[in-house]
């Protein structure tokens, strides 16, 4: 290929990632850049409580109170137990839903598609309201049986951390199934028939063929289950006011909201927001080194 024609597709490419690059920087690269800035500072009354507030450099003071504050190092143990309990139920969830469908044994596979998916498409508002209503006290039929989850001998955030998880699931299950249904598609027919005349039979084929084929969806769907995990936010704020078990602290990202929006503490929601932003980056590195030792 001639230089000139190499010049041409360069910049042809440079031309149509061009927006994409420019957007990302508007609207990724500048926040953060502007949030580890404001993090170094914080807002301090001046002389008795008269001389207004004043902007000071505190370094990383912020960072210090974020780590040093127990509702917010509290909030990462519930994203944590969330975690430990939401990313496989959804992950094999979605697995065992998309390899039915593939399968053939699902009756109105177009059908099961739209009815998994629905829920994804659902908007957050009337989401919000359709659960608020299910897990408001005296209204709910199933409120009564979650809240003696947590008074069997078991933790006191059982009933809202399932209920929690239930909503999660609820929404992503059906964008999981299509991703991997979609995959699953892709594998090669030969291979799946090969197996069915060496008599394997059909789970056999689903578990050892099928699954191992499109490890690579399930490691990139666990990827942003997990990012998304961390970052736990939409779930509990719809139960806020259905559970007394549920602060305004709940999870990292409730914490975020309650120190910048109610206690106008933009120094402190900054910093914890950074602090998260590196534990979301350590928890995709680790679900990528899992996904690469598995394809090992």
């Amino acid at each position: 290929m001639s230089t000139p024609m190499i010049r041409r597709q360069r910049r042809t490419a440079g031309l149509l990632l061009g927006p994409y690059f420019v957007l990302a920087c508007l609207v990724t690269l500048a926040p953060l850049v502007y949030a580890a800035w404001l993090s170094l500072f914080s807002d301090r009354s001046s002389g008795l409580g008269f001389g207004g507030v004043e902007h000071v450099f505190v370094g990383l003071g912020n960072y210090l109170r974020a780590l040093g504050d127990s509702t917010f190092r509290a909030g990462f143990v519930t994203v944590a137990a969330y975690m430990c309990l939401y990313v496989p139920v959804l992950v094999v969830a979605s697995l065992a839903l998309a390899l039915l469908l593939d399968s053939g044994l699902a009756w109105a596979r177009k059908a099961m598609q739209a009815a998994l998916f629905l829920p994804h498409a659902v908007p957050g508002l009337i989401a919000a309201l359709i659960w608020l209503y299910l897990y408001t006290p005296g209204l709910s039929p199933v409120i009564g049986w979650l809240g003696g989850l947590g008074d069997n001998g078991g933790p006191a955030n059982t009933a809202p951390l399932v209920s929690v998880i239930n909503i999660a699931v609820w929404q992503w299950l059906g964008y999981n199934v299509v991703i991997f249904y979609a995959a699953l598609q892709a594998v090669p027919r030969e291979v799946v028939e090969a197996a069915a005349v060496d008599g394997a039979k059909t789970w056999q084929i689903a578990v050892r063929i099928k699954a191992p084929l499109i490890r690579s969806a399930v490691t990139m769907a666990a990827l942003f289950t997990a990012i998304g995990g961390v970052q736990l936010f939409t779930e509990p704020k719809i139960l806020d006011q259905a559970s007394a078990s549920i602060t305004s602290t709940w999870t990292p990202n409730m914490f975020l909201q309650s120190a910048a929006f109610d206690r106008n503490d933009f120094g402190l929601a900054a910093a914890a927001s950074i602090l998260l932003a590196l534990v979301a980056g350590g928890a995709s590195f680790f679900v990528m080194r899992l996904g690469r030792r598995g394809e090992a």
